[in-house]
């Protein structure tokens, strides 16, 4: 899209709410806006009304006088890869209009209207802000005037708003846009994420009874580390080497956890052990994922188009992956019944797959395996699929958001076979809570149980011998509370 056509659509008036420049906004009573005239911006000192993180009448009438100047007489030459020349071109503008218009702004409002002004050109709006501080993880929009934010595993409310529920419909047209989607009234709902990976969630009204709702999950740029999700102490290091050696001596793992207990983060993680020689496929519904090898395919799966055609679904990115000569594919989340397709890729010469699954336990974990194959239409017996499931998954790696916001590997367990009718697995390494100190924060020490590997055979064969010692319990002594 042009970028004359995308500033238009900025201040394209929609569901009846007046255009940007010609009226302001000046009563917020929950989600009630109503209009005054813009024909005399008033002066900047009536802010004590506003509300915090959101720009004064007077700021936010010149916000928009000021963007359809930009629209009507320098979208041309606005070159959006020159960001300073941006910036000094809306200090002109602004400068320009406030002179004309006789506006007194101090320094502070005026760096906040070139800042707002900078954002809507190039940025996301009023949530450039919180997506470039490095502190915030998670954004939560519950409506237009109501913006949650994660710090450090605790959340709080944000003092940033949006001006308008238009200014947000904006905003989220953008965003799936950008990775050719669409969120509407006849498709409410919308996976999606920015360029830098971080995942983007939308739901309109009328599902959203409030106004529109956007959470994104910040992925973090920050190099990865597997101690992220550990405490630091012997056995942690030593459950570092043990995943080294199993990811690649190519043992097929599942990685499972609660929402937002970090099993993306740690399938990029265990995806940076993968010798750097091997040709791997993702697949997502949608890209998360940052791998750092070179010989990477990156497949993610596409929704209906408006008439209701050319879905492309999980399962048959998987079906096709199996064609492009993978050494490895990583699924990166099994919902449905594209799980029969990941295991039976694992059982049929792929292996060292990875995909996670949302379960509270390892036990848990294969119930939903059987649930979601079960899904996709295979009329399989029950025991022809735990027989699947016991062959193809070799180890389960189990995330979990502790006490006090901090994600954690709290477990690390083996698949023994099948008995009974049951997987058999049985733990390797877990994560002992001890208390929770007294700001909340859950601590403990991570320990092997006791149990050996069952694949100390298989490692030796792949040149990944490991050191027996390594699965003996360590005592509570290391005590570490890294979160």
């Amino acid at each position: 899209m042009a970028l004359k056509d995308r500033l238009e659509a900025r201040r394209r008036p929609e569901t009846g709410e007046p255009a940007p420049g010609t009226m302001a906004l000046s009563v917020i009573d929950g989600n009630r806006e109503e209009p005054e005239s813009a024909a005399a911006p008033r002066p900047a000192e009536e802010t004590s009304q506003q509300k915090p993180g959101r720009l004064s009448t007077a700021l936010a009438t010149a916000k928009a006088a000021i963007h359809a100047q930009l629209v009507e007489k320098h979208a041309d030459e606005i070159d959006i890869t020159d960001r300073e020349g941006v910036r000094s071109r809306i200090n002109s503008v602004a400068d320009e209009y406030v002179k004309v218009n006789g506006l007194a702004l101090n320094r502070l409002e005026h760096g906040h209207l070139i800042d707002s002004l900078f954002d809507e050109v190039l940025g996301l709006g009023v949530l450039q802000g919180l997506l470039e501080d490095p502190a915030v993880t998670e954004i939560m929009v519950n409506r237009p005037d109501q913006i949650f934010i994660e710090r450090g595993g605790r959340v709080s409310l944000s003092p940033v708003v949006f001006e308008t529920a238009t200014h947000m419909r904006q905003v989220i047209d953008r965003i799936v846009s950008t990775v050719g989607r669409r969120v509407d009234e006849s498709s409410p709902m919308c996976d999606a994420r920015l360029r830098d990976g971080s995942r983007v969630n939308v739901v309109l009204p009328p599902l959203a009874i409030d106004g529109p709702c956007l959470t994104i999950r910040k992925f973090s740029h920050d190099k990865l580390r597997p101690e992220d999700l550990l405490t630091i102490n012997t056995a942690s290091l030593e459950m570092i080497q043990f995943l080294n050696a199993a990811v690649r001596s190519r043992l097929s793992i599942l990685v499972s956890g609660g929402t937002s207990s970090g099993k993306t983060t740690l399938l990029n993680i265990l995806s940076g052990f993968i010798p750097a020689e091997e040709r791997i496929v993702t697949v997502e519904d949608s890209a998360e994922l940052q791998l750092r090898q070179q010989h990477v395919i990156r497949l993610e799966s596409r929704p209906s188009n408006v008439e209701g055609k050319g879905v492309i679904e999980i399962r048959d990115l998987v079906r096709n992956a199996f064609r492009m000569r993978p050494d490895r594919i990583i699924v990166g989340e099994c919902r449905g019944g594209e799980a029969l397709d990941m295991l039976q890729a694992m059982n049929t010469g792929h292996e060292g797959s990875m995909s996670t699954v949302h379960a509270n336990s390892p036990y848990d974990a294969f119930g939903r395996l059987e649930t979601m194959v079960l899904m996709g239409g295979a009329e399989l017996p029950a025991r022809a699929i735990q027989k699947q499931i016991a062959s193809a998954i070799d180890i389960i790696v189990q995330a979990e958001r502790v006490r006090g916001g901090a994600r954690k590997i709290v477990s690390i367990a083996e698949v023994t076979g099948l008995a009974n009718g049951e997987t058999q697995f049985h733990e390797l390494f877990q994560f002992r809570q001890t208390g929770v100190d007294t700001d909340g924060n859950a601590h403990g020490y991570h320990t092997a149980t006791g149990n050996r590997s069952i694949h100390i055979d298989h490692f030796v064969e792949r040149g990944e011998s490991l050191p027996l010692e390594i699965f003996e319990p360590s005592g509570s002594l290391e005590v570490g509370a890294r979160s």
